[in-house]
C-alpha cells in the first residue's frame, strides 16, 4: 500500500458503512489521523453492526501483526474519539470504526466546544456531506436507519391503535441508561455563524451508546426521568423526535429541527425525496369540518408541509413526516396524525436493523 494513497484507502475502507469514498471524507481522515493510525484502523472490520468492538488480540490473531502496537495505536485513537471502543460479550475492552450518525462525524461535535478545532471540522463535514453524499450515505438502501415517532400527544389511541414503539415514554421505558450530548447540527450551525433558538443539549443517547458517551466525556449520564423532561421539553420547542429504525434496543433519540439538523432541515429546503431519506411511518389529516383556518400549525411545520387552501390548512402528504408537532398550535382538535399506509414492518432491534442494512449494502454478505 503506498503511503501517499493511504487515507483514500481508509476512504475506500469506511465507504463499506455507507460513507461515499470521495476526497473530502480522504481530507477528514488526513487531518485526524496519522498514516500508521490510518493503517492500523483499517484492521476494524467495516461490516459489522455498530457498536460492535474487536480486541487487540483478535486483530493481531487475524493480522500477524504485533499485538501490543495494535492495542497502542487504538488506545490512542479511542483517547481522541476517532474511534469507539467499549466493552464486547466477554467483558473485553475492543474497538470500532465510527459509523454514520454513530460517531462520525459526531465526536467532532458532541461536547458543544467552540474552538478552532471544531470550526475546522466543521468546514469539512460541511464539505463532505453535500447533497449527493447524504443522498447516498442514508438513503442508499430501502431499509432506513432512522425515523420519526410523533409526539406523544399527537397521538390518540381512541382514534387508532398506537403500538407501544410509537411512543417515545416506551422506548425510554425500554433503555438501562442514559446520557445527552449536544445537537451536532445546531453546534455546526453555530459555528458556522447560522445559529438557531432552539435548545442544544438534546441528543439523547441510550445503553452502549450512553457507555460510550459517558465514558469518553463526550456528554453527561442523565436519568430516565431527565431523559423524559428533555423530549417533553423538545416537544414544547418544536422539535421532532427521531430514532433508530427499530421497534425496540435503540440506541439514541435526536431532537431536530428544520434550521439546522440534517435530516429534517434537508426535507424541509425539498433537497432530498422524504422516503429516500427517512423510515416515514405517520402522516397528517386534516378535520375540515374542525379547522378554523387560523394557521398556526403552519407556522410550526418544521417541514413547511402545510399551507392554507379556501380557508382550510392542507397537508402536502408527499413532504409531511408525520411528526405531530403541529397538533401542539390546534385549538380546535382537527389534527389527527395517522399510521401511513402499505409501510414495510419497523425492524424488530437494532442488530436486525443493521442485518439488514449490511445486507442490502453488500448481498453477498453473510
Amino acid at each position: 500500500m503506498k503511503n501517499n494513497n493511504i487515507f483514500k484507502y481508509f476512504a475506500a475502507h469506511l465507504s463499506m458503512l455507507g460513507l461515499p469514498a470521495t476526497d473530502g471524507l480522504a481530507d477528514i481522515l488526513r487531518e485526524n489521523f496519522s498514516k500508521e493510525e490510518a493503517e492500523i484502523a483499517m484492521m476494524l472490520p467495516p461490516d459489522n453492526i455498530p457498536l460492535t468492538p474487536v480486541t487487540p488480540d483478535e486483530l493481531a490473531n487475524e493480522t500477524g501483526r504485533d499485538r501490543e502496537r495494535i492495542a497502542e495505536i487504538l488506545s490512542g485513537l479511542a483517547a481522541r474519539n476517532m474511534i469507539y471502543t467499549g466493552k464486547n460479550r466477554d467483558g473485553l475492552t475492543g474497538y470500532a470504526l465510527h459509523h454514520p450518525g454513530f460517531g462520525f462525524p459526531q465526536t467532532f461535535f458532541w461536547k458543544g466546544e467552540k474552538n478552532r478545532y471544531a470550526l475546522e471540522m466543521s468546514r469539512l463535514v460541511i464539505k463532505y456531506f453535500n447533497r449527493k453524499v447524504t443522498r447516498e450515505a442514508f438513503g442508499g438502501t430501502s431499509t432506513k436507519a432512522y425515523r420519526y415517532v410523533p409526539v406523544q400527544r399527537s397521538l390518540n389511541p381512541e382514534v387508532q391503535t398506537v403500538l407501544p414503539h410509537d411512543i417515545m415514554t416506551n422506548l425510554l421505558d425500554r433503555a438501562h441508561r442514559f446520557a445527552v450530548a449536544h445537537c451536532t447540527c445546531r453546534v455546526q450551525a453555530d459555528l458556522m455563524g447560522r445559529p438557531c433558538d432552539h435548545p442544544l443539549e438534546v441528543c439523547i443517547k441510550f445503553d452502549e451508546m450512553a457507555d460510550y458517551i459517558i465514558d469518553q466525556n463526550l456528554g453527561r449520564e442523565i436519568t430516565r426521568e431527565q431523559a423524559g423532561r428533555i423530549v417533553d421539553q423538545a416537544a414544547e420547542a418544536g422539535l421532532v423526535h427521531f430514532v433508530d429504525n427499530a421497534e425496540g434496543k435503540i440506541k439514541h433519540n435526536c431532537n431536530c429541527c428544520g434550521c439546522a439538523c440534517w435530516n429534517v432541515g434537508t426535507i424541509r429546503r425539498r433537497k432530498i425525496p422524504r422516503d429516500e431519506l427517512m423510515a416515514v411511518y405517520f402522516i397528517r389529516r386534516t378535520d375540515t369540518d374542525l379547522c378554523a383556518g387560523c394557521g398556526l400549525c403552519i407556522d410550526i411545520c418544521p417541514v413547511n408541509a402545510v399551507t392554507m387552501e379556501d380557508g382550510t390548512a392542507s397537508v402536502d402528504e408527499d413532504w409531511c413526516i408525520g411528526c405531530g408537532v403541529c397538533t401542539s398550535r390546534c385549538e380546535f382538535d382537527a389534527i389527527e396524525i395517522v399510521y401511513r399506509e402499505n409501510m414495510k414492518k419497523i425492524p424488530e432491534d437494532f442488530d436486525t436493523l443493521h442485518k439488514k442494512i449490511i445486507k442490502e449494502t453488500d448481498p453477498g454478505h453473510q
